[in-house]
This record gives structure tokens, sequence and C-alpha cells, in this order.
């Protein structure tokens, strides 16, 4: 049993998946933090997957990478962004993570040869990894994936009926998300899919405290009342989540309906009202700006853009702290292969060439990053589009022509990226921290620091640090034995962590910064990323030359 006084918060969801279960758990979330309550979130995912490292864009969209190198959902991204804070590998855990665990225990002999059970063995793991979340937290607000009546799901669901029973009434809340569709040809809202999702946790034994209505229209107060009354809920407990222009103005939406007056009444809270006037001043820029600009975005992944979730939400941080509409330009690489690049990227403001493995769309990237580089257009690469940025200087200024990445031709002359297994400092030591992926090879993961050279861009984004940390996630690094002859030819190392190159600039070019880490990962809203910041005010002062 939890002995820390956390209260819990669990946030399920009904009738479909991605209604927005994680935008909900984050605004309520962002809501309680700005009255001054602390604060946890965490994502329990069902899938047997350990994590969705090796999981596949198309499978699963974006994987999130936490400061301590744990591979996530998405949804931590949301959570990072909404509460302006970093999360780390307790804050999301699958349900292969729970087996692994209680099979583990189960060969050590921890449970003394008893029979292994999904209860009580599997619910307590699961119980425990939960309180271990909540600890040092006043509020820890638990996001279930996918929908209920969902097998997979049926272990989580038993533990948060045992913790109800455990803690007691004020210590935890169920929250709802379903479904209220619109059927055009009956001209109504369709109250049943909610009713029948509500009575199939009431069968499993949670009785749920409010309901959030996912609709894509205002919804009259005689179809909340309804639903109130077959749910039994309190009246002021159905909250309806419209969509809305920004997924930043959702707080704002509910605190309009007044949420935390349920919330608070049932989980005996003092305090209900937020200051959120610099969020609704940021969304205000959001929705309105005085400017706007655009971003050529190069990429791969163009056909799921949540491969790219933190990128693109990054840019619009940037836009609202900077008043300006980042408009983004998707350019699929593989396009510019066959049409060149001047045809996608001559109208625009900045380009952005993104990370990403394999080889598919390689040589349009760099024809991209030529063309930034040769017409003088503030350019931004990160992970790969650094690596390639290097690979482009190789080929075109230094005249190497086949300069290449091991990752696409094992048996380049000029290996300007690399594969290392060890990362090893002038001493001898092992300095940086490492983790073998399951498919092979080492990941450099997680939170690293970087020097940064004085008098470059980079420091200068960062308000003159000499040191910064961002997020790394990838395989491959810049081979040093290029560097003196890079450096010498006007592309300098801007960052370095412990030997290994993090960022490099060109000389002679305006705004021009490829940087190995992701900067995205530590954008938020009301705490944009410096580098991300400082490509789109570039880009800005770009458009009005």
């Amino acid at each position: 049993m939890s002995e820390n006084g956390t209260k819990y918060i669990f946030v399920t969801g009904g009738v479909l998946s991605s209604l927005g279960k994680g935008i909900t758990a984050a605004s309520i979330g962002t809501l309680l933090k700005h009255t001054g309550l602390r604060v946890g979130v965490l994502k329990l995912d069902p899938y047997i997957n350990v994590d969705p490292g090796t999981m596949s864009p198309l499978e699963h969209g974006e994987v999130f990478v936490t400061k301590d190198g744990a591979e996530t959902d998405l949804d931590l991204g949301h959570y990072e962004r909404f509460l302006d804070t970093s999360l780390t590998k307790k804050n999301n855990f699958t349900t292969g993570q729970v087996y692994k665990t209680v099979i583990e225990n189960e060969r050590k002999g921890k449970y003394l040869g008893k029979t292994i059970q999904v209860v009580p063995h599997i619910v307590n793991e699961i119980k425990e990894r939960i309180f271990r979340a909540g600890e040092g937290k006043d509020i820890l607000i638990v996001e279930l994936g996918g929908t209920t009546g969902d097998i997979e799901g049926l272990p989580y669901l038993e533990t948060i009926r045992q913790m109800k029973h455990e803690l007691g009434r004020a210590m935890v809340m169920n929250i709802h998300v379903t479904l209220l569709p619109y059927i055009k040809v009956a001209g109504e809202l369709k109250t049943k899919p909610t009713q029948h999702s509500i009575q199939e946790l009431r069968r499993i034994g949670i009785s749920p405290h409010m309901i959030i209505l996912r609709a894509e229209q205002p919804v009259p107060t005689e179809i909340k009342k309804k639903i109130a009354y077959s749910c039994d809920v309190d009246e002021d407990s159905v909250i309806v989540a419209e969509d809305a222009a920004t997924i930043y103005q959702v707080p704002l939406n509910f605190l309009r309906q007044d949420i935390l007056t349920p919330i608070c009444k049932q989980l005996d809270l003092d305090s209900c009202q937020p200051k959120m006037d610099e969020w609704a001043d940021l969304v205000h820029k959001i929705i309105m700006p005085s400017d706007e600009i655009k971003i050529a975005f190069v990429g791969k992944y163009l056909d799921l853009k949540e491969s790219y979730k933190s990128l693109t939400e990054a840019l619009i941080h940037a836009g609202a702290h900077l008043d300006s509409r980042v408009n983004i330009k998707w350019v699929d690489s593989e396009k510019i292969e066959e049409e060149g690049a001047a045809k996608f990227i001559k109208e625009c403001d900045g380009v952005l060439v993104a990370g990403g493995f394999g080889e598919r769309g390689v040589e349009g990237k760099i024809k991209a990053i030529q063309y930034a580089r040769e017409e003088k257009i503030p350019f931004l690469g990160i992970c790969l589009g650094m690596q390639l940025s290097i690979i482009e200087y190789g080929r075109n200024v230094l005249g190497l022509e086949d300069a290449n990445s091991v990752e696409f031709s094992e048996k380049a002359k000029n290996p300007m990226i690399y594969l290392i297994d060890e990362f090893i400092d002038a001493s001898g030591s092992k300095q940086v921290r490492t983790s073998t992926s399951p498919l092979g090879g080492t990941l450099r993961l997680g939170e690293y620091e970087c020097e940064t050279k004085e008098g470059s861009h980079l420091r200068e984004a960062y308000d003159g640090a000499a040191v910064i940390y961002e997020r790394h996630r990838h395989r491959y690094e810049a081979n040093p034995k290029y560097r003196d002859a890079l450096e010498a030819n006007g592309m300098i190392v801007t960052g370095e962590s412990h030997g290994l190159v993090d960022a490099i600039e060109v000389k002679d070019h305006p705004w021009f910064l490829g940087v190995q880490f992701h900067p995205e990962f530590t954008s938020r809203l009301q705490n944009p990323n410096p580098s991300i910041l400082a490509f789109v005010k570039a880009s800005i002062e770009n458009r009005s030359k």
C-alpha cells in the first residue's frame, strides 16, 4: 500500500483509441500543477513489447526518449511539454516489462514456489510500479493505454479497482474519456457508445467519477445531463473535450468548464485556482500570431507525421515565443532526389532536416542540405541531419566523392560517419553511457553534456552557456579523422561530448547548425528549446530580408 500520501487520478478510454487520453491527462496535470501541487504522470502501455524502441514509426509513431535513456511512448512527450518537467523510465511501463520482472522473480525463487498468476502476482507488480512513480508527488495522474474492453488492459483495470479499496475514497479518482459521435444523417449526437463503455467499466468494478466527452462540436446541456443520469455521475463532472485550434488550448477549455471543482472535491484538495495567464498568452500567440514563416521540413515518414511529433510541437513552442506562426512545408526527400531541391525549398524561410534510420531518401536530404548551404538559407540538421550535412560538405567542398556513412555503405572509402562500440576518452576510460540494442549495435541514449564553442551560434542560442545538456538516440557518430580537414575548409565543430562531435556549423553561412542530439525532446510550451528557438528566429530574420 502507498505510504506517501499520494493521491491518484486514473484516466481510461472507451469506444475507440486515439481519443486524446494523453492530452486529457496532460491538461488536467497542467491545471493542477499551476495551483501549486506537485504533479506526476505515468503511462501504462498494455502491449507486450518491452518498450517501443524496436517498433516501426508506422506502428507506434514517435519513440520519445527520457533524460535517463528510456525509450517510451510518445505520450510522455506530451506530459513533459505540458508540465514543463523531465520524466524518467519510471513514468512509463509496459505489460512486457511487468511480465519480464515477474518471470525473473519466479526463476529466482522470490515467490517461494507458489503458482504465479495474474492475480495477485502481475497485479501486485503493476501496483508497486504505480506507487514508485507516485513517490514525492501530491498527485499522480495515471493514463491507461488502449480501450476499455481490450483483453490486454484487464490486469490494469483490476489494479485500479483494488487500489480504490486499499487507499480509500479521497485518494483515488477515475476519469473516463469517451467518444460522443455525431451521426450526420440523423443530425444527432449519440450517447449509447458512452453508456456502453461505462457499463463495461462498472461490470469490472470501476465507477468513473468524471466523464470527458470527445466531440467535434459543442455538446448541448441536455445531452450532458442525459449522460450524467444514465452513467451515474454528477452533472458538473461531465466535461466536453471539443476539437480545439491547438492542443495547448485544451487546459483552458477545461478550466472554463470548472473541471477542477469536482476533482478537488473528490480528492479533498484545498486549492482549485490555477494561475494560467502566461499559458493563455502563449496560446493566443499560437492561434492569432502577428507574423508567420514557412519552414521546409525534409523527411521520409511524411505519411505519418506522428513520427516527428516532438519536433513539430517544438516549432510551435518557438513560434509562440516569437509571436510567429511556423508553417511547415512537408517535403518528401525522395521527391527531391527525382526533381531537385530548388522546386520544393526556394520559397521557404528555413530548412530543417530531421533524424531517421535507413538509407531511403538520404540522397534527397543531402541535396536539400547543399541547397540550404549554398543559398544561405537558415538550416537546422538534427541527428541524421547533422551527419548528412558533414557528408554533403565532404563531397561538395572537400571533394571526397565517395564520402558516406557506414550505415549506408559499409565499405565506404571515406566513412565520415562511422559505428563505434565503445566511447573512450583520452585517458582510456569509458566515460559515456551506452545501451546495447536487441537488434545489435550500441546506442547513445538519454541526456549527455555538451561543451559549446565560444562565439558559436550554438553557445549564443543557449545564452552563453559553456556546457549544455541534451538527449540522444543514435548509433552512428561523426568520424574524428575528418575533423581537421572540415575545420580547415569552413565547417567548425561547435559542440563536443567527451571528444565526440555533437554540433557543427558553417563559418561563412548566416545560420547553419547541425546537432547530433535531439533538441525537440527538451522543448516545452513555456520553455522552448534554445537551438530550435534560435533557428526559428533566424528564419524570421531571413524572411524579413
